[in-house]
């Protein structure tokens, strides 16, 4: 009797088109979703290709793409099958592709952004502007595609488990944040909006927020910070609000 071979599934070796220049030099801070964040940018840097130069002609009749990347500082070389999204408070499991986790089998991405413009002769190659970006400096751009409505937007589509509201948080300013603010505006005009949309929906770890939930007596004055462009952003939970407390350059 002839013994049946098992089949070996191929393996696929991808090259990244570019890599994008972020706002987010760290993990923590970054939206979980694009979107979320309006105001945050980033500069996809396509490699200096011929080639790619004339696959990008006509993208910048688009108002947004998406961006297929890697996950390329997930800290482990190991997927999880199962995780306890931060929608849920980590209360509960899901499984790994009930989600956006980037904990999976092939650590790939994909994240819609709003195009602002096409630059084809920048120095080094080609350069692409997006706003809306969820996505760490240094991330590696495998494809990008451009969004296209009637096919891309289902407007009756269920949520699942992420249908419940996004809560979120009052974000007030110190006179010393306002200040630093205001003096570093003519390098980001937008930065105090970016800093309320990142805090808003508050960044912390979900297991931190299960045992510390703004409001609570434990939460109270506890002061964190996270990098944003080229600043450190210092802020505390202060009355159940955020409160930033100072803006100071890395």
């Amino acid at each position: 009797m002839t013994q049946r071979r098992k089949k070996v599934a191929p393996k696929f070796e991808f090259e990244p088109i570019g890599y994008l220049e972020s706002c987010f030099k760290e993990k923590f801070g970054i939206p979980r979703q694009s979107g979320l964040a309006t105001q945050a940018t980033g500069i996809i840097k396509i490699h200096d290709d011929a080639n790619l130069t004339t696959a990008l002609k006509q993208l910048e009749g688009f108002s947004h793409i998406w961006l297929i990347f890697v996950f390329h500082q997930t800290g482990s070389e190991r997927w999880k099958p199962s995780i306890r999204p931060p929608r849920l408070g980590g209360a509960r499991k899901v499984g790994v592709l009930a989600s956006r986790s980037p904990h999976r089998p092939n650590p790939i991405g994909l994240s819609a952004v709003e195009l602002d413009r096409v630059d084809l002769d920048a120095k080094g190659g080609p350069e692409i502007h997006v706003r809306g970006v969820d996505l760490l400096d240094g991330t590696p751009i495998l494809d990008l595609k451009p969004y296209i409505a009637y096919a891309d937007s289902i407007p009756h589509a269920k949520a699942g488990w992420a249908d419940e509201p996004i809560v979120r948080t009052e974000v007030s300013f110190s006179p010393q944040a306002e200040l630093a603010v205001e003096t570093r505006s003519c390098e980001f005009k937008n930065l105090k909006a970016l800093i309320v949309e990142i805090l808003e929906i508050d960044p912390r770890p979900a297991s931190q927020k299960k045992r510390m939930p703004v409001g609570a007596p434990l939460s109270e004055n506890t002061r964190h910070g996270f990098n944003l462009l080229k600043y450190d952003v210092k802020w505390e939970i202060r009355d159940g609000k955020f409160l930033v407390w100072d803006v100071v350059d890395l």
